[in-house]
C-alpha cells in the first residue's frame, strides 16, 4: 500500500506493508514512528527521498495567472499541463485544480474578479506582504497563501531555493487547500516547501513581512544598498527596525516569535544579498505597521513603532 507520510518542508510517497506500517507521527523535530521503532530522518534524507518519490503524476494541474518570472517556473513545474492565464484573460469556469496568482499585489483585486465565484476558493496567493485584511474583505480568508522564499533571476531561469545557514532544512511554506499540491509542485523541482496550518502559518508570514519591510526602509535610507549591503554595514539600525516590528506585529496578532528573529532574518538577507532595497508596496507591506502606528497615536497612546514612523516621514513617505 502507499502511505503518505508528512514531514516539516517535505511529503513523500513511501512504499510499506499494511503490518509494518503500524502509525505515523508528524513532530517538529522530522521523527517517524514505523511499527513502534522510532526512525529520525534529516532533513537531507527527506529532501533527497522527496525527490526520489515526486514525479510527472504527482504534479495536480492547474491554473497559473500571469507569465512573469515566477508564473513561468511554476507552469514549468506542471509539465506541459497547465493552463496559462494573461492580462485581461478570465479564469474559465470549467478549469480545475488549484490557480496560482503570479502578478503584483495591485492587479489582486482584477484577478479576484476575473475568476467565476465558483473557483475562488481555490486561489493560491503567493504575494509579498500582508494580505489577510484583503483576503477577508474578499470572502477568501481561507484561501491558499505561499510564503515564497525562492528566486528566479530572470525568465526562463530554474527557481533558487533561499535555504540558509540558520534554516537549511528551506523556509518557503504553504497553508490551505491546495497546500499540499503547492509543495508537490514544489518538490518536483528541488525546491523546499512546508506545509503549516492556519495558526502555524501565523508567525513565518509575519517573519516575512518584518524582514521586507526593516530591510526596505533601511536600505532606502542608504541610496544603493543592496539587502546584503544593510545586514553587514547597518546591521545596528535594521536590528533595532525588526525588534521593533516583531513587538508591533506580535502584540496585534497575538504571536510570540520564537528567539533570534534578527539572526534569522539577517540570515535570509545574506542568501539574497543582491537584491536591490527599495519601499515598495506600501499599503501591503509598511503600511500595515503605519496603521497600527496611526491608531495608537489616535488614541492618545504611544507609538508602538517610532523608529519605523520617523523613517518613513524622513524619507517622505508618510506625511509629517
Amino acid at each position: 500500500m502507499a502511505a503518505l507520510v508528512s514531514l516539516p518542508g517535505t511529503q513523500f510517497l513511501t512504499r510499506l506493508h499494511p503490518r509494518a506500517f503500524a502509525a505515523t507521527k508528524r513532530t517538529n523535530s522530522s521523527t517517524l514512528w514505523v511499527s513502534s521503532r522510532r526512525v529520525r530522518a534529516t532533513v537531507e534524507e527527506t529532501q533527497r527521498i522527496g525527490a526520489m518519490a515526486t514525479s510527472e503524476g504527482d504534479v495536480i494541474p492547474g491554473v497559473v495567472v500571469g507569465a512573469g518570472r515566477v508564473g513561468q517556473a511554476l507552469e514549468r513545474m506542471g509539465n506541459g499541463r497547465d493552463m496559462v492565464v494573461k492580462r485581461g484573460e478570465n479564469v474559465p469556469e470549467d478549469s480545475t485544480g488549484p490557480i496560482f496568482v503570479c502578478t503584483r499585489n495591485d492587479v489582486l483585486g482584477s484577478i479576484v474578479d476575473a475568476t467565476p465565484p465558483s473557483r475562488r476558493e481555490d486561489l493560491v496567493f503567493i504575494q509579498n506582504g500582508m494580505l489577510a485584511p484583503w483576503l477577508e474583505s474578499k470572502g477568501l480568508s481561507q484561501a491558499t497563501q505561499v510564503l515564497v522564499y525562492f528566486a528566479v533571476a530572470k525568465l526562463g531561469d530554474p527557481p533558487l531555493d533561499g535555504k540558509t545557514d540558520t534554516n537549511p532544512e528551506g523556509l518557503t511554506a504553504a497553508t490551505g487547500k491546495w497546500a499540499d499540491a503547492t509543495a508537490a509542485r514544489l518538490h518536483s523541482a528541488g525546491l523546499s516547501c512546508s506545509v503549516l496550518d492556519a495558526e502555524e502559518f501565523k508567525k513565518p508570514m509575519l517573519e516575512k513581512l518584518i524582514w521586507i519591510c526593516a530591510f526596505m526602509l533601511v536600505g532606502a535610507r542608504h541610496p544603493g544598498a543592496t539587502v546584503g549591503d544593510v545586514e553587514k554595514e547597518h546591521r545596528e539600525e535594521v536590528a533595532d527596525l525588526i525588534n521593533e516590528l516583531a513587538g508591533a506585529a506580535g502584540k496585534e496578532m497575538g504571536v510570540e516569535f520564537d528567539a533570534g528573529i534578527v539572526d534569522r532574518l539577517c540570515a535570509y538577507a545574506r542568501s539574497v544579498a543582491h537584491f536591490p532595497t527599495a519601499v515598495k508596496e506600501f499599503e501591503w507591506r509598511n503600511g500595515w505597521f503605519y496603521e497600527i502606528s496611526k491608531r495608537a497615536l489616535e488614541s492618545g497612546k504611544e507609538d508602538p513603532c517610532p523608529l519605523h514612523t520617523a523613517w518613513l516621514r524622513e524619507l517622505g513617505v508618510v506625511k509629517s
